[in-house]
């Protein structure tokens, strides 16, 4: 289906929606969408570099809007309370300290790839680094995909939408488990604490 409406006149403008809707927080297919359209550069379809060209611009644009959201929106919903003030501390204290690998990186992950500009954006990190590393991690992301892609021919839509789907796995079980060691120790803490309290 996706393909169909690649082989199309629309076939750019759709990728660029795609990915830019995904790259801005919207749960599409935007990946799947650049895996597309580099089989059919291999086909003749369509053109790599204008695959490259269109699907790096789009991510840098989604993630942006995704970014300009976080910040305007997403973190006043989240300033009011203690435990939001100290989610969004946290937040704050991560991107001070990993901002520019987790932007460039989480390109590459599932799922990571579709909150990675939100978070920035909610914990405020700086947005000229955002848009350095945003642009690099879009760039490298979109040229190693459609690449590899056109490479690799029909088999890339299999093979790389199933590593896709094992790495979107990966970190929610990886989320789980953090989230229950999380729970667990606020927990004994808070145990611990109820004990030590004199009677």
């Amino acid at each position: 289906m996706l393909a169909v409406a690649l082989t199309g006149s629309l076939a750019y403008p759709l990728l660029f929606v795609f990915v830019a809707a995904e790259s801005a927080g919207v749960p599409v297919p935007g990946e799947t969408a650049v895996i597309t359209a580099g089989v059919l550069a291999s086909q003749g379809e369509l053109s790599l570099w204008a695959v490259i060209v269109v699907a790096s611009a789009a991510a840098i644009v989604g993630d942006n809007i995704g970014y300009v959201l976080g910040r305007k929106g997403v973190r006043r919903l989240l300033v009011h309370g203690k435990k939001r003030e100290e989610l969004l501390q946290r937040a704050e204290e991560f991107f001070g300290r990993h901002g520019g690998k987790a932007i460039f990186f989480g390109r590459f992950i599932t799922g990571v790839r579709v909150v990675i500009a939100w978070a920035a954006g909610t914990s405020q990190y700086p947005w000229r680094r955002f848009f350095v590393w945003n642009a690099a991690g879009g760039i490298c992301w979109a040229a190693a995909v459609a690449t590899a892609a056109y490479l690799l021919g029909e088999a890339a839509k299999r093979d790389l939408t199933l590593a896709g789907l094992i790495l979107l796995g990966l970190v929610l079980v990886g989320a789980a488990i953090y989230g229950g060691f999380w729970y667990w120790r606020r927990r004994t803490r808070s145990r611990g604490a109820a004990s030590a309290s004199p009677s």
